[in-house]
């Protein structure tokens, strides 16, 4: 690898092991075995390469989860079935990939303060959001339509809410059938039943 990609390589490693906040440029150079000036000549500043660091291993992440859910979805023919195993193989993936996770939650709660952080966030969060609507649904990827990005939304939700129960009580965290369990009962109490009226949203019942 030349020297921006270990320094990558490098920021990764500080992240998962250190944090965001907690890596420092030296950290990052002693992991990339590279200079210190290589950060400023390859990214401009140590938050630059934190912050590409961070996107490409969620990147990488994503491609780990696409392969987890294809699997699940394979497993049966049935909607409720499917929805169960594809979040039982989601928390499979945030527990392999807990430095990750962490790091994205403490980007998360340092984005108010760090206007660079924001603006980084803020790029990817309609991407992401598009990215797990096509990915939920099996499809290489959809369009960047309202009911798209509510689906992706919806996802998302559910997504970083798992994670965050996960990173704070691994043991108390829900499992694929707490998240069916919860989608019938807030369905069947928020829509109405299909067929009892003519307009309004409908509940359809568990999909995967």
């Amino acid at each position: 690898m030349g020297n921006r990609e270990d320094l990558m390589a490098g920021a990764k490693q500080c992240l998962f092991e250190k944090g965001y906040a907690r890596s420092t440029a030296r950290d990052i150079a002693t992991a990339s075995g590279v200079s210190l000036a290589a950060i400023g000549y390859h990214f401009g500043s140590k938050e630059a390469l934190l912050n590409a660091a961070l996107i490409e291993a969620t990147e990488e992440w994503g491609s780990v989860l696409a392969a987890v859910v294809a699997r699940a979805s394979e497993a049966s023919d049935d909607p409720a079935e499917r929805f169960v195993a594809v979040w039982d193989g989601v928390l499979g993936t945030i527990a392999e990939h807990r430095g990750l996770w962490a790091s994205q939650f403490e980007v998360m709660l340092q984005a108010d303060r760090v206007p660079e952080l924001r603006e980084a966030l803020a790029g990817i969060q309609k991407e992401g959001r598009l990215g797990l609507s096509a990915l939920f649904q099996g499809l290489p990827e959809v369009p960047d339509t309202e009911e798209e990005l509510s689906r992706g939304i919806f996802y998302q939700a559910l997504l970083v809410g798992l994670a965050g129960q996960w990173l704070a009580t691994p043991d108390l965290a829900p499992r694929g059938q707490d998240f069916l369990r919860g989608l019938e009962l807030v369905g069947g109490s928020v829509l109405k039943p299909k067929g009892t009226a003519a307009d309004g949203p409908q509940w359809h019942g568990p999909t995967g």
